[in-house]
């Protein structure tokens, strides 16, 4: 089992998952974070910390359609990411909102560490 970032996460990115994460499998894009599936150790220590819920054990049925992309992302064009940054600027504004995948993801990497 892993434990997934979904389409909540877009246009808020806070990295509060990203600093409890022993084994560092957090990549980083534009406006949001994935997990690599094959380096979580499915600890389970992120999923709490994420003030909006973006993070789902693959257990969970709306997992299924962020796994792909998780491992998409987390395994080529994204940066890895280890320190808590600051989200968003206007992450307040988003983390209630609805289709924001279709809306606003990017393909794009973010800075990394």
């Amino acid at each position: 089992m892993t434990f997934v970032v979904t389409d909540v996460c877009i246009k808020c990115k806070y990295t509060d998952c990203v600093e409890v994460c022993p084994v560092d499998c957090f990549y980083e894009g534009e406006n949001m974070l994935v997990i690599n599936p094959d380096e979580c150790i499915d600890c389970g220590v992120c999923e709490p910390e994420c003030p909006i819920e973006a993070i789902l054990p693959d257990s969970d049925a709306r997992a299924d359609k962020w796994l792909a992309l998780n491992r998409e992302y987390s395994t080529g064009p994204w940066p890895n990411i280890t320190k808590t940054k600051p989200g968003l600027p206007d992450a307040d504004a988003h983390k209630t909102e609805e289709g924001k995948f279709e809306k606003y993801f990017s393909p794009n990497p973010g800075q990394g560490d």
